[in-house]
């Protein structure tokens, strides 16, 4: 599996990945709005559960890389968790290198991972959470059709103090 834009290739996550995987986990300003660095043992967790084969109706994550087109540098995960029985959604979730932040990359994956996840797998709908105060992210997902829909309250513990999430969603009809 392949998606491609005009700057970037999105592969499904392979063995040969990790370095990547630990360089975006180990990113604190990539983290900021997502976790604690994990230890060490909890990103090679991660990493090998992201392995396994997808489907549209798998019960576990699909986890993309994403490239510059022009040179093959790793910059960055995106994915997708589906809930397709009976919902027929899937909550999405990206995270680039810092030092990729604020060029138009998040963007352009996320609008390829919709055109996939609407247009070949069918999903209904796609949703995202964002930790409020998340402005670039909540831009992404503005960019790319996803509404604001309410604000879930301490709805995450993060760094030791419980946060609101702003709740996204994007519907097949909307694009």
């Amino acid at each position: 599996m392949q998606l491609t834009t005009d700057r970037l290739r999105l592969t499904r996550l392979a063995p040969d990945d990790w370095p990547l995987f630990q360089q975006v986990h180990r990113d604190k300003t990539s983290m900021e709005f997502i976790s604690e660095v994990p230890q060490e043992a909890d990103i090679r967790q991660r990493f090998t559960l992201r392995l396994a084969p997808w489907q549209v109706t798998s019960y576990h994550m699909l986890c993309l890389t994403l490239r510059l087109a022009e040179t093959g540098e790793a910059i960055g995960l995106i994915g997708a968790n589906a809930e397709w029985i009976p919902w027929r959604q899937a909550e999405v979730g990206y995270s680039l290198l810092s030092g990729y932040f604020n060029q138009g990359y998040g963007t352009e994956a996320l609008s390829a991972l919709v055109d996939f996840l609407f247009e070949d797998c069918e999903f209904h709908k796609l949703r995202a959470q964002v930790v409020e105060g998340n402005w670039p992210s909540r831009r992404v997902l503005e960019k790319n059709g996803f509404q604001l829909e309410g604000m879930l309250r301490d709805n995450y513990l993060l760094r030791g103090q419980w946060v609101n999430d702003w709740a996204f969603g994007c519907l097949a009809r909307d694009r």
